[in-house]
């Protein structure tokens, strides 16, 4: 296992993180503690989850993923992981959270934050994560910014100077954004800078063969800002795995639950995936193996979150993020990039 530090902190990161939103709907309790043995003992020391999770969210699953992670987390060696959850914004219908007002004020974060950590039994979390924006952005599928959605959000300033009391606290030692675009990356650290608050150290935001948004804007500010991209849904809700273009009515999330559909049911999707897959079996690679590959070989990419519902899955990912691709392959990816550009932003 790879490691590096994100952005300007002293995190040290194992280059496969575990994403966790799976544990309190596809997977027990029981389960999850197995999956985090086993990345534990394949070197991951990342581990993500969100107060919101598991997915899909309701009522009956919040905060189940961060009640399984904490259960665990008591028998293990606090410092040798490292922890980053997310506190839920606005624009979401998820009113079963704070009844429903989840804007990103220093009552709300201090709420969420006591929360986390009560439910994850830890003094603290190494990174904390705004989980989307605030304010009115096209965020999960949309790709287009509308003007005439615009909503009242609080100024990013006192949100920054919320998180700035829990760094000081102790409670949170890091901060990062998720679901950001160039825009609000640059004004939290241009506001962090004038005003000597924390500094964002990572991104959290969609990266697959089917997702490269990051590198039309975002990979310039990452480079030059030294922001760390976590890059989610490598696999593209397991389209990437090649399962559906053998049987589209395949057990996953994406036929369990139909409300993921809409960043995944665009025009050039599927007859991207068909290329991408057609181009694994080419060159003797599983389609698993060609997404995470090329994800986890990319330069910006500090850590590659991969989640799973069974064990097997899980050992597969973490091979697939850890073999590099060969040259070749990585020139015919580009090919096919020019045709079937970002089918699913």
């Amino acid at each position: 296992m790879q490691y590096t530090v994100l952005g300007n902190s002293d995190l040290k990161v194992s280059r496969v993180c575990l994403g966790t939103m799976t544990f309190g709907t596809q997977n027990s309790e029981a389960d999850a503690h197995q999956q985090l043995d086993l990345a534990l003992a394949r070197g991951i020391n990342f581990i993500d989850t969100a107060e919101m999770y598991s997915v899909p969210p309701d009522a009956e699953s919040y905060g189940k993923t961060e009640t399984y992670i904490g259960s665990w987390l008591k028998r293990q060696a606090r410092d040798r992981i490292v922890l980053a959850t997310k506190i839920s914004g606005p624009g979401r219908s998820v009113k079963w959270i704070r009844n429903g007002d989840l804007a990103f004020n220093r009552k709300n974060i201090r709420a969420a934050i006591d929360g986390s950590l009560g439910r994850l039994h830890t003094d603290y979390v190494d990174l904390y994560q705004l989980h989307w924006p605030d304010r009115n952005t096209p965020v999960f599928g949309q790709y287009q910014f509308d003007p005439e959605k615009e909503r009242d959000f609080v100024p990013i300033e006192e949100t920054l100077s919320a998180l700035a009391e829990l760094v000081k606290e102790g409670r949170v030692r890091h901060i990062g954004l998720s679901n950001e675009t160039p825009w609000g990356v640059m004004q939290f650290l241009h506001l962090a800078e004038k005003h000597g608050l924390p500094r964002v150290v990572s991104v959290q935001n969609a990266y697959s063969l089917l997702n490269r948004t990051w590198e039309t804007g975002l990979a310039e500010i990452g480079f030059r800002e030294n922001v760390s991209l976590l890059a989610y849904s490598p696999l593209a809700f397991g389209l990437l795995s090649g399962k559906y273009v053998a049987d589209p009515r395949a057990s996953g999330r994406l036929t369990l639950f139909k409300g993921f559909a809409q960043r995944y049911s665009k025009v050039n999707v599927q007859p991207a995936v068909a290329a991408y897959v057609e181009l694994a079996r080419a060159h003797g690679l599983t389609p698993v193996q060609l997404a995470l590959g090329f994800a986890a070989s990319r330069k910006f990419v500090a850590s590659t979150i991969i989640g799973a519902t069974m064990l097997e899955q899980l050992r597969e990912d973490i091979s697939a993020c850890e073999a590099p691709l060969a040259d070749e392959v990585l020139q015919q990816i580009e090919a096919l990039h020019l045709r079937y550009c970002n089918p699913a932003p």
